[in-house]
């Protein structure tokens, strides 16, 4: 659990970061130095969390539906769509963190 903060809580930092250098961008109109390399560092961030994010969510799906085959393996029909479902809705979280950064960095 309290991994879970720590990753919680690290997303909200780069969330905050990514707003405040937009912000600074924004207010500076994108001459500012200190801005940009704001900018730059809050697209890393946010691309490095939300890849570990999307891989460690992916990889508890996959070990659970693993799992839940062995133990049945009649039932690996019935999980398939949800576990497929799943990992798309997961990629798609990481996806979301890769245009972020992009956004971020058409502000430099």
């Amino acid at each position: 659990m309290t991994k879970l903060f720590a990753v919680l809580g690290a997303l909200f930092v780069s969330l905050m970061t990514s707003g405040i250098a937009l912000a600074a961008a924004e207010g500076a109109g994108g001459a500012d130095p200190q801005a940009q390399v704001a900018i730059a560092i809050a697209a890393g961030v946010a691309v490095a969390i939300a890849a570990f994010g999307a891989a460690l969510g992916q990889g508890r799906v996959g070990a659970a539906a693993m799992e839940s085959i062995g133990r049945n393996p009649n039932a690996a029909d019935k999980l398939f769509l949800p576990l497929v479902l799943t990992l798309a809705l997961l990629e798609a979280l990481a996806l979301y963190g890769f245009v972020i950064a992009i956004l971020l960095q058409g502000k430099i």
